[in-house]
């Protein structure tokens, strides 16, 4: 083999190791993040949390939550404190469910951050015998979905969520449907400690976002698989 030919080998050794290399990441990122659904689904907030890293934080209701504190904060005090009573699940009564799909990831070239889009759908809800923990404002019976458009990192060769940024669609009450339904939650307008539940920051007012029945476009992060055209942020 001469040497331009040994050299050629090794050129397409280095792209095939980097294409397997970006397919393993990219089922890394997917399994982190349905692993994500599966503990929220259990009202697990630590879990939820070593999931992050340690700067990483959640946007949620124009909120931003910041760090392992404020992860817990929300999937803990926030979210167990108005569906389970305080307590991890599954908890008898309660239909928390959040399904995660329709994934597009998209991995940097130095392979050390990522992007992906996710959608979720969530049926919720509390039987008639369990309802104790059910406050007056929430539906019995609700459903919702959103979309999420994440950034992710490797962290000491491991992948992390660095940004959950989730941007609900809709939110119907499960006898009255979509059609008839004001979202039951609405954006947060304060901030911890002032709310003792709320999010370390809100977004700029620029960058707030009304609740169903308004609708607010959620810029893709790929490009148009056909023509290129990026919609939205490149990967950096």
């Amino acid at each position: 083999m001469s040497d331009t030919e040994s050299r050629a080998t090794e050129t397409r050794l280095a792209e095939l190791e980097h294409r397997v290399g970006v397919l393993e990441d990219m089922a890394a990122i997917r399994r982190l993040h349905w692993a994500y659904g599966y503990y929220i689904d259990f009202n697990r907030p630590d879990e939820v949390a070593d999931l992050f890293a340690e700067d990483g934080c959640v946007v949620f209701l124009s909120g931003e939550y910041v760090g392992h504190a404020g992860v817990k904060r929300l999937y803990g005090d926030w979210i167990q404190g108005r569906f389970t009573g305080g307590r991890p699940g599954p908890v008898d009564g309660l239909l928390l469910d959040h399904f995660q799909m329709q994934d597009i990831i998209t991995v940097a070239p130095d392979r050390q951050t990522a992007k992906g889009r996710f959608h979720g759908i969530l049926l919720g809800g509390w039987h008639d015998d369990f309802q104790q923990t059910r406050e007056e404002f929430m539906p019995q019976q609700f459903m919702e979905a959103g979309i999420y458009e994440n950034d992710y990192v490797k962290v000491d060769g491991v992948w992390k969520i660095k940004r959950l940024d989730y941007m609900m669609q809709w939110q119907g009450n499960y006898e009255e449907g979509w059609a008839h339904t004001t979202a039951h939650l609405q954006p947060a307008t304060k901030t911890y400690p002032e709310d003792p539940l709320g999010p370390d920051r809100l977004l700029p007012a620029s960058e707030h976002r009304k609740t169903w029945p308004y609708r607010q476009d959620v810029p893709m992060h790929f490009a148009h698989p056909k023509f290129g055209i990026a919609f939205a942020n490149a990967v950096k």
